[in-house]
């Protein structure tokens, strides 16, 4: 018989990847995948802003990832410079000055491990209750979103036209990103979360012939490495978090075998 603390990571894990499929379609069909490493780099020094502002860690964290997504924008707009440029410097610069900052607070326990690579066998009752309504408050999100961002992706001078405002829906999504993030590091860590967002949508698109049945597929993607990745870590004794990462891995390299089940797909976002 399972634990319950395995029971929990379980009902969160596949909480965490109903949300993380949908939005990572996204990320994939923009090219973001940088721009979410960034995000989740931030999540150090929102852990260091949660801490000296005595807040809950989740919200710290959504604060830090949210002035960063706004800097982002800010500086591409006014400064010229190249996107990745901007990425790079401020992925490593946040990761940096985050640790920087947690070394000034010795007296308080930091599991930095687990900040890292996560820590989903620790989730609280209290965990999955955010996971679960902050997952449905997001996926509600990104249905009002869902046709500005597909307009956007295709084209942002069709979206003008339709007078759908892609500079806001980019905005807006950016904000997504930046909670579904502050929810998941718990579950896979900073370095490891963008993989979550990034391979079962890259693995649903294998055999997704429209962008709504990718972000399906990626959701069902996302909740079979989730219990794929919790299964193995329980039998092999490996850690949870880049368990379910490798079990996400898996799949992608299944999808992509010259026999494999699924045909390609002709996804055209």
């Amino acid at each position: 018989m399972l634990d319950d603390f395995f029971i929990r990571a379980l009902i969160a894990g596949i909480g965490l990847a109903i949300v993380t499929g949908p939005v990572g379609c996204f990320i994939v069909w923009r090219r973001l995948a940088y721009f979410g490493e960034t995000i989740a780099h931030s999540s150090l020094l929102g852990v260091a802003v949660a801490i000296l502002c005595d807040v809950n860690l989740v919200l710290g964290i959504f604060f830090t990832a949210t002035v960063v997504v706004f800097i982002v924008f800010l500086l591409e707009r006014r400064e010229g410079l190249p996107t990745d440029t901007i990425l790079g410097l401020l992925a490593h610069g946040g990761l940096a000055l985050g640790l920087v900052l947690l070394s000034f607070f010795p007296s308080v326990r930091i599991d930095l491990h687990a900040l890292l690579f996560g820590d989903i066998l620790a989730v609280s009752r209290q965990d999955l209750l955010v996971i679960w309504v902050g997952g449905a408050i997001a996926l509600g999100v990104l249905c009002w979103l869902w046709t500005p961002l597909l307009l956007t992706t295709i084209s942002s001078d069709l979206s003008r036209v339709e007078s759908r405002k892609p500079l806001l829906s980019k905005v807006l999504f950016g904000i997504l990103v930046a909670a579904v993030i502050a929810v998941a590091v718990k579950i896979v860590g900073v370095l490891l979360i963008v993989a979550l967002l990034v391979i079962p949508a890259a693995t649903a698109r294998r055999f997704a012939s429209v962008p709504e049945t990718m972000a399906i597929g990626a959701a069902l993607v996302g909740v079979v490495s989730v219990a794929g990745g919790l299964f193995a870590s329980l039998q092999f004794d490996t850690p949870s978090g880049p368990s379910i990462v490798v079990a996400a891995l898996v799949c992608f390299v299944l999808t992509r075998l010259p026999l494999g089940l699924f045909g390609k797909g002709n996804t055209g976002a």
